[in-house]
């Protein structure tokens, strides 16, 4: 692990390590259309809003599990780096059982406030039957959704990235096989879909479990391990939370996009939606390659390794950058063949169009903005990992889109994410100058 962290040439472990993550994301968009695709086909449009309504549940467990799992193997990458085994150790066994407790409690309040909860995720009296079913499902099933985000990160600061890649497509596999069974077969309805996402994580944290204790040569699950000090709480937390929220914040992007643009018509939204799952596609695989090389920034950085470290930035600037240009030029030439395939209404691939292109204008400023993210919080430099995940697509975003809205209605609504992209790339430039000494930077 070590020679490999340490000594092996930078693509080629930067490659081995982040190639798994991308084809992961890729794995989870294909499950997500499939989803999408047998909900779609019962033809009951109460049934299909029930499982969208739900769906903000699913977001906000998996941003629960990202604060154990994406600040676990921040912190465990960089005592990989210092040799500190032991402590790793400990705060592997930490987060994982912290998981688990914080998902039991998660259970049972979402149980306890079933009804105020699905109003507030805008249940009608028509939808209610069908997002109960999928909430409850969720709810009781939410220990193996938190739980996975755990071992699928932290097994990545020992090089285990195949066998998270594995785990990770046996439960898609398996979701993706259950969801028409249960749908089509077992007629059960939006509780079917939930149970089948359920069953898919649980084999996943299942097959994860077996890796630690298989393969990990450091990390551990003993309970009797479970206790760190404050200290390691605190930088669990410092930049766990920072991650969730990410998750959290695109969701309300999304939603606030989706409001602002809602006055312009069904023809607006529905070009917006087409726009924005192919420019997810791209996204998902920048943020592959970013996730995939933390671990090997965090453990460098903590090795004191800091010609090595700056090789590495080097490369990852590179890689976000020149794939995110390469895609986003391709893309905007064939824009309209590519929203035509969705649909082929004239207004919507003629809008769909315009979005599309404005949207990839700045997809290499979004590459390194994810290069800033995952150095943040690589280093543990919590402020500079709280400011990335609440600008985007949150407080900057919010900003700009009422702004320019108000200057230029439609134009100014669709100009909002490239926008925000800018100001967000200058702010994470400026905090990347400001909290890395300048013989680490790579820019």
């Amino acid at each position: 692990m070590d020679d490999m962290f340490a000594h092996a040439p930078i693509p080629k472990v930067y490659m081995q390590l982040a190639l798994p993550v991308v084809l992961e994301m890729v794995a989870s968009m294909v499950y997500n259309l499939a989803d999408t695709f047998f909900v779609a086909q019962t033809g009951n449009a109460d049934l299909v809003a029930g499982v969208a309504l739900g769906a903000p549940l699913l977001t906000f467990m998996l941003a629960v599990g990202d604060i154990f799992g994406l600040g676990g193997s921040a912190v465990i990458s960089r005592f990989m780096g210092q040799k500190e085994h032991e402590k790793c150790a400990r705060l592997s066994s930490f987060c994982f059982y912290a998981a688990i407790v914080a998902s039991l409690i998660l259970t049972a309040l979402l149980l306890v406030f079933e009804r105020p909860l699905l109003g507030l995720l805008g249940v009608t009296s028509a939808t209610y039957p069908y997002a109960a079913g999928f909430y409850r499902m969720l709810a009781i099933g939410s220990t193996a959704i938190i739980v996975s985000l755990v071992p699928d990160n932290i097994i990545r600061t020992e090089g285990l990235a195949n066998k998270s890649m594995l785990a990770t497509l046996a439960g898609i596999a398996l979701a993706i096989v259950l969801d028409p069974l249960f749908l089509f077969v077992c007629h059960w309805g939006t509780t079917g879909v939930a149970l089948a996402n359920v069953l898919g994580y649980a084999v996943n944290t299942l097959l994860l479990i077996y890796y630690m204790l298989a393969d990990c040569k450091v990390l551990s699950l003993s309970p009797r391990l479970w206790r760190i000090p404050m200290t390691g709480v605190r930088q669990v937390f410092s930049i766990g939370i920072p991650a969730s929220l990410t998750n959290l914040t695109q969701s309300f992007g999304i939603l606030l996009l989706n409001n602002y643009l809602a006055v312009y018509g069904a023809v607006a939204l529905a070009a917006m939606g087409i726009a924005t799952k192919v420019y997810m596609i791209v996204m998902l695989i920048m943020v592959g390659f970013a996730f995939g090389a933390q671990p090997l920034i965090g453990y460098n950085f903590g090795a004191g390794n800091r010609q090595r470290f700056r090789k590495i930035l080097q490369f990852d600037f590179a890689v976000e950058i020149g794939y995110a240009l390469l895609s986003a030029v391709l893309l905007m030439i064939f824009a309209p063949q590519v929203v035509a395939l969705f649909m082929q209404q004239p207004a919507i691939v003629k809008e769909g169009t315009e979005m599309l292109r404005w949207l990839l204008v700045t997809a290499p400023f979004i590459g390194a903005i994810l290069v800033f993210t995952t150095v943040f919080q690589s280093i543990g430099k919590a402020i500079g990992a709280f400011m990335m995940a609440i600008t985007r697509q949150g407080v900057v975003f919010a900003l700009v889109i009422v702004l320019l809205s108000k200057w230029r209605g439609f134009q100014g609504v669709i100009m909002g994410q490239p926008v925000s992209d800018v100001i967000t790339f200058a702010i994470g430039f400026w905090l990347y100058r400001r909290l890395l000494p300048s013989s680490q930077t790579a820019v």
